[in-house]
């Protein structure tokens, strides 16, 4: 009985994440980065593998050097792919990386065409949209899809894209 309510109970650390965001979104960047990072701190490079994705993914929109935005984009990659290792029996942390992949990938291939790197941002657009088969006709996949869209034709038309892309636009 324990054990069930342990998977029905929400996540903890999901939920401080979420509010924070909501703070980024309202326009606080820097005390969004400033609560995500103690967040970060709590949980350090060794914690659970969903929470690092989750946290790195939203920590690299706060960000205002587009290297240390790629740092933050390649940390919640790398976490993403640690999850269905770590988390065989965890189906809704598999489920939940897998609707998040198509994101990380064109968010790294965006970090690439800003840092002036067309051939790797290519390679990360391409791995996208395969990972954006994955995602519901839903609101969410809708604006993945076109922001692949945006990102192939502003790659297509110019190798780079026109200066920097405005923080936090990111899917």
């Amino acid at each position: 009985m324990a054990e069930r309510q342990d998977r029905a109970a929400p996540d903890a650390v999901l939920t401080r994440i979420g509010q924070v965001v909501m703070l980024h979104h309202a326009g606080d960047r820097a005390e969004a980065r400033h609560r995500l990072l103690g967040l970060w701190a709590e949980i350090g490079e060794h914690g659970d593998p969903l929470h690092r994705c989750t946290l790195a993914h939203y920590l690299a929109d706060t960000q205002d050097d587009p290297e240390d935005e790629l740092a933050w984009d390649l940390r919640a990659l790398t976490a993403a792919e640690e999850v269905a290792g770590d988390r065989v029996g965890a189906h809704e942390g598999s489920l939940a990386v897998r609707a998040l992949y198509p994101s990380l990938q064109l968010n790294l291939a965006a970090d690439y065409a800003r840092l002036g790197r067309p051939d790797a941002a290519r390679t990360h657009l391409h791995r996208a949209r395969g990972a954006a088969r994955t995602l519901a006709d839903d609101r969410y996949g809708e604006g993945v899809r076109a922001a692949i869209r945006r990102l192939e034709i502003r790659l297509d038309e110019d190798g780079t894209p026109e200066g920097r892309w405005p923080p936090g636009r990111r899917s």
